[in-house]
């Protein structure tokens, strides 16, 4: 994440923070067309996998991008984890309950928590980017 400077005009030009969120975004859809494929090759005998399964398997596939912004950021990484840490939660928490609002049905299977992880993941991962790219910047 180091700034790179542009020699014609010697102006500095700092990387884009919102390429990790496009790229949780694409391994999250990664993740669930593997998780689908895996309920579709169960789905004969009888087995589709749960919430939790769909959680960790999504939430492992797409760590990636905030694992290498938090690898290469430099010693001031405490706040940018905690602030992304509660914003994760804090979006999870208010899509799931606009989910289990907006579709009352959907409350028991757990699908809620699922889309509020899925919507949230992305948010975390930019609020992680923005405040490591802030303190390099610093």
């Amino acid at each position: 994440m180091a700034d790179e400077k542009v020699s014609a005009s010697d102006s500095i030009r700092r990387p884009s923070w919102d390429h990790p969120v496009v790229a949780t975004i694409a391994l999250e859809l990664g993740g669930l067309t593997c998780s689908g494929l895996i309920a579709l090759m169960g789905w004969p005998f009888g087995w589709l996998p749960d919430s939790d399964f769909l959680l960790i398997e999504t939430g492992l596939i797409a760590i990636g991008p905030a694992a290498k912004l938090y690898s290469r950021a430099g010693p001031p990484r405490r706040l940018a984890v905690v602030a992304a840490l509660l914003a994760l939660a804090a979006v999870r928490l208010l899509v799931a309950a606009a989910v289990n609002w907006a579709f009352p049905a959907l409350t028991d299977p757990g699908v809620a928590v699922l889309v509020g992880y899925l919507v949230a993941l992305p948010v975390g991962v930019a609020v992680l980017a923005r405040f490591l790219t802030r303190a390099n910047v610093v």
